[in-house]
């Protein structure tokens, strides 16, 4: 893969809004994805009659900043004669401008997609952008085309190979890292998945565990979050604990019910006095992203505001984790 540039030497600073953004994709730029594959016409056409039928055209019908219906059916009509390789990419732009029929179909037909495409600057960009979604279905649709395109099958033989990789190839173990988290994001063996990534979060090496935090950040289950927080508490890199941040605030794959219920922990981590300036920055910029609310960097305001909120709703709170 031939880097495109390294964010990750810029020098650690406290989490604001836009720095949480903007490290969210990091790994996204450091390397052009590899091909993607074909299309099968016969799912494609299924979908496009529910198209004709209006499903599609009502809903982009009642946003007046989307294309007209007729436009959007006209453009997924357009797929059944285009090579795969702009079909692909027209399905993920169509993705990023929230289509459901252009979910369902990459969905429907990612496997079939490995080995036949290539690699150009526009699918690289419609996965980066992909991935910024607020919409997790979007991010998913994003997750599918980068495992077809690194042709990487959903399953527990691929979860081996990217062990071994993670082992062995340190050059390609950052990306290794976070395509492991994704496989187990789309059901592919999460919990061993999880054992993987607990171990390598406390791997001797800054980079490894800097990777493996955006792993479990990937794969987005209940049982990433406590490790999440563990490392936002106590990795000794600054790197690492800001990248936790990011994975707890903002990036990868855990829905908003999952970052809210690690509120009362991050709240907790507020409390200790050993905490240094830029992860109490982190803690803030965190807590902001989740909620919403803008409420800077008082402590007191904080607990004031979660202990009316929690006083009417008590969400799921994330056990286990010692912040001392």
């Amino acid at each position: 893969m031939a880097a495109t540039h390294n964010p990750l030497s810029r020098e650690s600073r406290p989490l604001t809004l836009s720095l949480l953004r903007g490290y969210a994709f990091a790994f996204l730029v450091l390397a052009a994805f590899s091909a993607v594959a074909g299309f099968e016409l016969g799912r494609l056409k299924a979908v496009w009659a529910k198209l004709k039928a209006g499903e599609l055209a009502n809903a982009v019908a009642t946003a007046a900043s989307q294309p007209t219906a007729d436009a959007v059916n006209a453009e997924f009509a357009e797929l059944t004669r285009l090579a795969p390789q702009q079909q692909a990419e027209q399905l993920l732009a169509l993705a990023i401008r929230r289509q459901p029929a252009s979910l369902e179909l990459i969905s429907q037909n990612a496997d079939s997609w490995r080995g036949r495409l290539q690699s150009t600057d526009r699918l690289f960009g419609l996965v980066l952008t992909a991935m910024k979604s607020d919409d997790l279905r979007v991010r998913g649709a994003a997750i599918e085309v980068d495992l077809a395109a690194n042709n990487l099958s959903k399953s527990p033989k691929t979860v081996a190979r990217l062990v071994k990789v993670i082992r062995m190839d340190p050059a390609e173990r950052p990306f290794a890292l976070w395509r492991l988290g994704a496989l187990g994001n789309r059901g592919v063996q999460p919990k061993v998945v999880l054992t993987h990534l607990l171990a390598f979060a406390r791997d001797r090496d800054e980079q490894t565990r800097f990777w493996a935090v955006e792993g479990l950040a990937m794969l987005g289950t209940n049982g990433a979050i406590d490790p999440l927080l563990e490392r936002f508490a106590h990795d000794p890199s600054s790197r690492v604990r800001q990248r936790a941040a990011v994975g707890i605030a903002e990036s990868g794959m855990l829905t908003h019910e999952q970052r809210f219920a690690a509120v009362p922990d991050l709240l907790n981590l507020l409390d200790d006095d050993a905490l240094d300036s830029d992860t109490r920055g982190w803690v803030y910029g965190a807590l902001r992203l989740i909620t919403g609310e803008p409420l800077g960097n008082n402590p007191q305001a904080w607990q004031q505001w979660w202990a009316h909120h929690d006083s009417n709703q008590k969400p799921h709170s994330p056990k286990g984790v010692i912040f001392a």
